[in-house]
């Protein structure tokens, strides 16, 4: 498994391209303008409580009001009421919490009147970005996150990630952790931390330590709403939630964000410093290494696999349903069952990139091709848990239905990564109700794969008829398209412009001139 990261820069935003051995699967902007990301603290003021939703919405600054419900307030909210009124009138100077007396945890059961009421201030964590028509979900039950550790104040706790497996490295960590940890702030000991020793997870702690006493000083006479402390820009918290040996490279186009990017590296991984690239050349660096293209035949309604497989992924209010077809594909397996499960493990491969790449979140419905032999349902559930284990939102699959539908809940916390894949219709001529069509070089992939197949059904000779665009897009340029394909397959396939086609009209032929299905 290798990963790498490429960053591109411009004037108001920031997009990331995580690629795992060659294919994308994870597309993230950061824009200049948003000022709510996922791990923001916030000082804020309570608008008002609704007893009828148990929830209180909270001014933040955004246009519509935050939602914090009881169930986020967290066991610690009135210790935490308490210590942000003695440190914003500037009664309490010391913020490591050893002496702070912890106020009797909220009833889980109660009600937000309890415990929260109008025009108070408090402190927030945005959970969930602003989406659509609602404004941000929040939390008062604040936690610091680290390369190897996260902070939570208010606690003794020490917890340790589920994906450790071994009991001993599980009762080492934690042992180590009790010993080092402040009194007052709990921890949750990350995933990346197996293995590593004191010293390590000491520095880690020491920096989130003196991010909460820096957050604290801000306080005092604070503007409310502000934001008092910031997440990791969107490329260091990549870095640092997914960041580990199988990186090979790291590339950026933007100088000042490479000596960001390349300083903490450093700090965290000092033996990977020299991954961290600075990419400078006048072709962008997304055109550059292939992602624009990826980009481009990634997203729409329909999404094609490997050996012939597709996707159809439809959107609705509630949920979003995939379908998955076999499309014409070499059949090498002698029965229907094998064919059908083979597909559904190619396809479910794509599912999981799909659900990362785009972010789609909320409750995802996936028609696989119906399968007869519980032990190969089976396979399929397995395969698609093992490729959506490196999925960093919290999500949860459901065996399959007898109908061969899968359920799967995926987290979502921010927008859905949208891109338009579709162009105006060129052969339009400046009609208005002229539709729109697929981007050319979805088209070009369409050919690549459909010379494939007809390459391996033995056609020994082939005619491509295709629009002027198309063809001199296939025969220009050293090598062109036509010559790689020669180069691989050792067979030429004659290239005949057609005016009369629309743009993205093709039609193959074989040595007899009658056109190959």
């Amino acid at each position: 498994m290798n990963y790498e990261l490429f960053i591109r820069s411009s004037s108001r935003e920031v997009d990331f391209a995580l690629l795992k051995d060659g294919r994308l699967v994870e597309l993230n902007k950061e824009e200049e303008d948003n000022k709510f990301s996922v791990g923001d603290v916030y000082i804020a003021k309570i608008r008002k409580t609704v007893q009828g939703l148990n929830a209180a919405f909270v001014n933040v600054g955004y246009e519509k009001d935050a939602f914090l419900h009881y169930h986020d307030l967290g066991p610690k909210v009135l210790t935490l009421l308490k210590f942000i009124k003695r440190v914003s009138t500037g009664k309490l100077k010391e913020y490591s919490l050893k002496d702070f007396p912890l106020e009797k945890e909220i009833d889980k059961n109660g009600g937000i009147n309890d415990a929260l009421k109008s025009n108070q201030s408090i402190l927030v964590q945005i959970v969930k970005e602003p989406i659509s028509t609602k404004g941000p979900r929040i939390s008062s039950e604040l936690s610091i996150a680290g390369r190897y550790i996260v902070l939570v104040p208010f606690s003794d706790r020490v917890s340790v990630s589920q994906k450790i497996e071994s009991k001993e490295e599980k009762d080492r960590l934690k042992r180590l952790i009790t010993s080092i940890k402040p009194k007052g702030f709990g921890v949750i000991i990350r995933t990346v931390a197996e293995g590593k020793k004191v010293a390590e997870l000491d520095r880690d702690l020491q920096n989130l330590t003196d991010r909460w006493t820096a957050m604290c000083k801000t306080l005092q006479g604070a503007h409310h709403p502000s934001k008092v402390l910031s997440e990791l820009s969107r490329g260091s918290s990549m870095i640092r939630d997914v960041f580990n040996d199988s990186f090979s490279a790291i590339h950026i186009d933007d100088e000042n964000l490479f000596i960001q990017i390349k300083d903490y590296v450093q700090e965290i991984a000092p033996h990977k410093e020299s991954i961290v690239k600075f990419y400078d050349s006048k072709v962008p660096i997304f055109e550059k290494f292939g992602i624009e293209r990826q980009i481009k035949t990634s997203f729409g309604r329909t999404v094609s696999g490997s050996k012939g497989a597709y996707l159809v992924i439809e959107h609705t209010e509630a949920m979003h349903v995939i379908d998955v077809n076999s499309g014409n594909r070499s059949n090498k397996s002698k029965t229907q069952e094998g064919t059908a499960l083979e597909v559904n493990l190619i396809a479910a491969t794509e599912v999981a990139r799909q659900l990362r790449l785009r972010d789609m979140g909320g409750i995802i419905v996936v028609d696989f091709i119906d399968l007869g032999q519980a032990g190969n349902r089976k396979k399929l559930y397995d395969h698609l848990r093992e490729e959506m284990k490196d999925d960093r939102a919290k999500h949860k699959i459901l065996p399959p239905s007898k109908f061969g539908l899968i359920q799967i809940t995926r987290q979502r916390v921010r927008p859905e990564m949208n891109i338009k894949t579709r162009e105006e219709d060129p052969s339009s001529n400046g009609d208005v109700n002229s539709g729109e069509i697929e981007a050319p070089i979805g088209v070009v992939d369409k050919i690549n794969e459909d010379v494939k197949r007809l390459f391996k059904k033995d056609y020994k000779k082939m005619t491509l008829n295709a629009h002027p665009f198309i063809a001199a897009f296939l025969t220009k340029g050293i090598p062109s398209v036509r010559t790689k394909w020669f180069m691989e397959h050792k067979k030429w396939v004659k290239i005949q412009p057609r005016d009369a086609y629309t743009y993205l009209e093709y039609h193959f032929y074989d040595k007899n001139g009658e056109e190959i299905n």
